[in-house]
């Protein structure tokens, strides 16, 4: 028996040696790393300068942004020196610490999304009343529901996994997971099992509630508006949805190869589909809402070709 105090490093069984092929690997990993900071930055730094995006969508989807870049951080550096050296263990302390990333960036996109339902719902059924009913107030106050129970919960999740007696240190994914480490554990781990399900339904079910009733909401004023109603509602719902989408899936797909047996699969597919929405959700983002809303478009545009325009008017 294993003490988990008596551990220093989890072994990641996932990875395997890419031979002759690593630093293609490794050159495509840093070039996708490189293109979701680059643009997930650009966007923060042009919603930031840009007086004319100081909105409520815009203040929201910048901080979608910020934790697209805190989600890629908690995996893509450590992966890089892996392939890099061939390293395929992780120290105990920075597994912890991987996996409180991961799960805070998860929680916090999905919050993320059910804000930015909200707000979406407010602007299409209540137009007239939006900057009365999202003052800046509400948005500051919408930005820490974002970011602050999310955090809260997954450093319990996590102090609650440091707390465990392990009894192995192989973790069968080329990341630490939660699950992989509580699986390893000697003892009962049902306060564990309870925690994580009652957190997942609060970060999860909770912000999915919220985009459901609100998207029913905007469904039955744009069947009963006008077209230019419409019109408006599938122009800046349709990244939302897409995003939303995207995300689950990649979600889903980490749930179910993580929890069931995956073994008939491909050692290659079961590898790198559980990176899915922590690697495309960064980069699908910031494509979708920069190519998709008109005025972020507009001023990218004036900010990386140095128009004469100033980048507050529009």
């Amino acid at each position: 028996m294993t003490n988990s105090s008596e551990i220093t490093h989890f072994s990641l069984v996932a990875f395997t040696d890419p031979g002759v092929l690593r630093f293609l690997y490794f050159t495509v990993a840093l070039c996708v790393y490189a293109l979701i900071v680059v643009s997930n930055v650009l966007l923060v730094v042009v919603i930031s300068v840009s007086r004319s995006l100081h909105e409520p969508m815009y203040v929201l989807l910048c901080s979608l942004f910020l934790n697209e870049l805190w989600g890629s951080a908690a995996v893509f550096p450590f992966l890089l020196v892996q392939m890099l050296r061939d390293v395929a263990s992780v120290p105990y302390s920075l597994c912890l610490l991987q996996l409180f990333f991961i799960y805070s960036y998860a929680s916090v996109e999905f919050t993320s999304l059910g804000v930015i339902s909200y707000d979406r719902y407010v602007a299409i059924c209540f137009p007239l009343q939006y900057h009365e009913r999202m003052n800046s107030n509400k948005v500051r106050f919408l930005v820490v529901l974002i970011w602050l129970p999310p955090f809260a919960a997954v450093a319990i999740t996590t102090l609650l996994t440091a707390s465990l007696t392990l009894c192995g240190d192989e973790i069968d994914k080329v990341y630490c997971d939660n699950y992989c480490i509580i699986k390893l554990s000697c003892f009962d781990t049902t306060v564990n099992n309870w925690y994580e399900l009652v957190a997942a339904s609060v970060t999860v079910l909770v912000p999915l509630s919220v985009i459901f009733f609100t998207y029913v909401q905007i469904l039955r004023v744009c069947f009963g508006g006008s077209e230019q109603t419409r019109q408006k509602a599938l122009s800046t719902c349709t990244p939302h949805l897409c995003s939303l989408l995207n995300f689950a899936f990649g979600v889903l797909f980490e749930v179910v190869q993580t929890r069931f047996d995956t073994s008939a699969l491909p050692h290659m597919f079961r590898t790198v589909l559980p990176l899915y929405h922590l690697t495309v959700q960064p980069l699908f983002n910031p494509i979708m809402y920069g190519l998709n809303l008109t005025r972020i478009r507009r001023v990218c545009k004036s900010f990386l070709f140095k128009s004469n325009k100033v980048l507050d008017m529009e």
